[in-house]
């Protein structure tokens, strides 16, 4: 799964010594000026190591002991350069934001904004959505963010976009009774997808709007957000409550879902 300015999908766990190790990959071949750009990234990210959880599964069921006043913990999934997870982190102290983000070029901007704002009630990990249920226990997520994924727009990738029901059902194994999805894009056939999608499989829409800043800014953006908004692209956004479900009986296929 791969976010704008983002990477998210299905690869292994790396974690700190994997991405030290992609790093080290991408200096090998040249003496460029984006090659040295790359080979300064492994001591920016050492110097931002406190904010980086370098093993996220034997964290599992423990993550509060990183903040244990928190009043809740979320979840963002692709945090890009970072400027939604440390204005958010930022607006809601009291709140401990796990950001996961696979690419080193963004996921080091994000902790760098955060190291340079102080901001301790946010951590980041280097993961894959589909083993969301090995780094965190039933329940233990009150909120996830999923901010202007790729809308993969082809019939064969629709199982790679975060509101397919095989995801929405991964989510409902680590987010508490209640827990909430929300969901950003400026992709509207993604968004009409998605909000015919998520219903079905136990979770009630709320707040749904397709021009979110109509009348102004509203809330923290992405810096994708941002750009998007100046040049006047309508933003979609809608949160999913999740509600008790029993699942029914699936045929073992999916239909074509082309956007």
């Amino acid at each position: 799964m791969t976010f704008r300015g983002a990477g998210f999908s299905c690869l292994q766990p790396g974690g700190f010594y994997g991405i030290i190790t992609i790093l080290i990959m991408l200096t090998i071949g040249g003496n460029s000026h984006a090659d040295e750009k790359k080979k300064n990234l492994v001591p920016r990210m050492e110097a931002c190591g406190a904010w980086l959880v370098r093993d996220p599964f034997a964290q599992r069921g423990r993550w509060r002991e990183l903040m244990p006043e928190a009043k809740e913990i979320r979840l963002e999934l692709g945090c890009g350069k970072g400027r939604f997870t440390a204005g958010t982190a930022a607006a809601e102290p009291d709140v401990l934001l796990i950001a996961v983000e696979k690419v080193p070029d963004a996921m080091v901007v994000a902790m760098e904004r955060c190291r340079d704002e102080d901001l301790r009630n946010v951590f980041f990990i280097d993961a894959d959505a589909a083993l969301l249920p090995d780094m965190f226990e039933p329940g233990e997520i009150d909120r996830i963010y999923i901010n202007f994924c790729d809308p993969w727009p082809k019939s064969n990738q629709a199982k790679r976009r975060l509101t397919h029901h095989n995801f929405l059902k991964l989510y409902r194994k680590v987010l508490k009774d209640g827990g909430e999805i929300h969901f950003k894009t400026d992709n509207d056939k993604l968004f009409e997808w998605s909000v015919e999608e998520i219903p079905q499989y136990g979770w009630e829409l709320r707040d749904v709007t397709r021009d979110l800043h109509a009348n102004g800014p509203v809330g923290v953006m992405t810096d994708y957000e941002k750009r998007f908004h100046e040049l006047g692209k309508n933003i979609n956004r809608c949160v999913a409550v999740m509600q008790p479900w029993e699942p029914a009986e699936e045929n073992g296929q999916d239909e074509a879902e082309e956007l």
